[in-house]
This record gives C-alpha cells, sequence and structure tokens, in this order.
C-alpha cells in the first residue's frame, strides 16, 4: 500500500465496494489506527486554534443508529469535512467500535472516560477531519486528524499530561505519552518543517467495513495535506495493526519502544496482548 500523494491514495479510495487487499488492510485496522493517543504530550497543546469557515455542516439526517435500529447497508456513501457540530455522532461511532479496541484501553480496562472523548473531538474545530456519511445521513466512519506546530522559545513549558489526568487509569496512558514526549521530538528530525499534520483516529463501522471506506477517508485526508500545504503526516500507533497499515502506506517509522522497556518503579505496566508489543511512531515526507 505504498503510496505517493495523487496517485496511489487515490488507487487505493476508488468508490467501489470491490473489495482489494489494500482497502482489507486498512479496515482490519481502523479501529485500532493510532492514535488516540496524544502524541506528543507537549506537543499537542501546542495545536493551532485558528478556525477556518467550512460551508460543510452536520450531516441531514437521524443521528448514528445501532445496528439493530438499521440493518441494510447504504453504499451510497460520500465524505465530508467534520465540524463541531458533529462532534456527539463522531462520539456514538467511536464509543461503539474504537474505544473499546484500542490495545492499551482494553489491557488497562478503562470503560467510561470523559478525557478520552474530550482528547478524542478537541482538534474538530481545526477542520482537517473527516467523516463518511450514508445516505441516511449517518456517519460510519471517520478520520480524525489534528495540526501540530513547532514548538517557539516564547512559548509557555506545558504541563505533563499525565499530572493534568484525574482517571486513573487513563493516566496510565497518559504517563506512557509523557515517557515517549521526553525522549523524541518530530521537529527535531525534521528542522524544516513548522507545522504537521497528526492522523490521530480512524474508525470505520463494523457493518461497513471492506468497502474501502478508510480508502476513501484517507484520500481526502491527503487532498487537505496538499491544500494546506503541509509537507509531513505523523502517527503514533500504540497497535500492532495499524503501524503494519502505515508502514503499507509508505510510511516510515522513527521511534520505537517496545511495552516491556517501559518500566515504573523498575516494573512493566502496560503489557497488551500480542502482537501489539510496542509504541511506534511513523512518518511520510510529502514532495
Amino acid at each position: 500500500m505504498e503510496f505517493e500523494i495523487q496517485n496511489h491514495i487515490s488507487h487505493l479510495a476508488k468508490f467501489n465496494v470491490k473489495k482489494s487487499e489494500n482497502d482489507c488492510l486498512l479496515d482490519e485496522a481502523c479501529t485500532m489506527l493510532s492514535e488516540l493517543l496524544p502524541p506528543f504530550g507537549r506537543l499537542t497543546s501546542k495545536m493551532s486554534t485558528t478556525s477556518s469557515s467550512s460551508t460543510e455542516g452536520k450531516a441531514k439526517g437521524n443521528p448514528i443508529e445501532d445496528a439493530s435500529h438499521s440493518d441494510e447497508i447504504d453504499t451510497n456513501i460520500s465524505i465530508e469535512l467534520i465540524t463541531e457540530d458533529d462532534a456527539e455522532d463522531v462520539l456514538k461511532l467511536l464509543k461503539k467500535f474504537f474505544f473499546k479496541d484500542e490495545p492499551l484501553n482494553t489491557f488497562v480496562e478503562l470503560g467510561e472516560c470523559k478525557e478520552l472523548e474530550k482528547y478524542s473531538t478537541k482538534c474538530l474545530h481545526e477542520h482537517c477531519s473527516f467523516k463518511a456519511v450514508n445516505s441516511r445521513g449517518e456517519i460510519v466512519g471517520v478520520n480524525i486528524n489534528g495540526l501540530i506546530n513547532r514548538p517557539t522559545e516564547t512559548d509557555e513549558p506545558q504541563p505533563k499530561l499525565a499530572d493534568g489526568c484525574e482517571h486513573p487509569k487513563f493516566k496510565m496512558i497518559m504517563a506512557l505519552m509523557d515517557y515517549v514526549d521526553e525522549r523524541f521530538n518530530i521537529f527535531d528530525l525534521h528542522k524544516d518543517i513548522d507545522r504537521l499534520l497528526d492522523v490521530k483516529i480512524m474508525s470505520v463501522d463494523t457493518r461497513y467495513r471492506g468497502m474501502g471506506i478508510a480508502g476513501k477517508l484517507t484520500d481526502r485526508t491527503m487532498e487537505c495535506v496538499k491544500e494546506k500545504n503541509i509537507k509531513l503526516v505523523h502517527v503514533l500507533c500504540s497497535s500492532h495493526y495499524s503501524a503494519r497499515v502505515m508502514e503499507k502506506m509508505g510510511f516510515e517509522e522513527v521511534y520505537n519502544l517496545p511495552y516491556q522497556d517501559y518500566l515504573v518503579n523498575g516494573e512493566q505496566v502496560l503489557n497488551p496482548e500480542k502482537p501489539h508489543t510496542a509504541v511506534r511512531i511513523l512518518v511520510k515526507r510529502l514532495p
């Protein structure tokens, strides 16, 4: 699934329901695609807060319905911009399919977590996230992205994520993110880059997997990258599956922390089931 921004992504996202090998891989990993977890503790607080106007509003129709209420698969899918008005419907999808599948959440048995919900929607105002919507107005897939700007010398030091976290289990995960943040800075590796796009979450309704929706969402995200003249795309993967997909899409690993090497008071505290063995950061530099 290696791609160039104008060629292979478009190939992945052909608007039909024929399941290609690439679409199968994307849909296999779409419930685990990164991030859900802040990639860099201090850097996430540097996200651009500039909102641009958009004529794309909330999808018309009813909110997301349970499968029991809407068993018929609607193949008429459109890809649209996510706005702040979509936050509630986006969370309904994520709670049902994504929050339960992420390896670290599963390991700590996270349960209800308002802090995670807030994180998942905090960057919607940046207008670089996208939703797949059927003809009934139901959101059946999302790609949540955020913009990260290079910190400047005048920026105030940011507190660690774990220090401000009240949920004890989520705090364990945030402490890991702080640990990664202290040891790796993507802007040190790419000194000519001042802004990047961070792929945070991709999730598709299980009823709609195998239809190439993840590819279509990725296609629109890469169009957004071009529109915003961004040269670097970044993803932190806590899941083996999401990392595998990103590698096949041409992303290169720049950081790897095995869970067995992350110790607190000399003990391993996060040990999700195999094959999820490491936190990995992957990037793609665009021409």
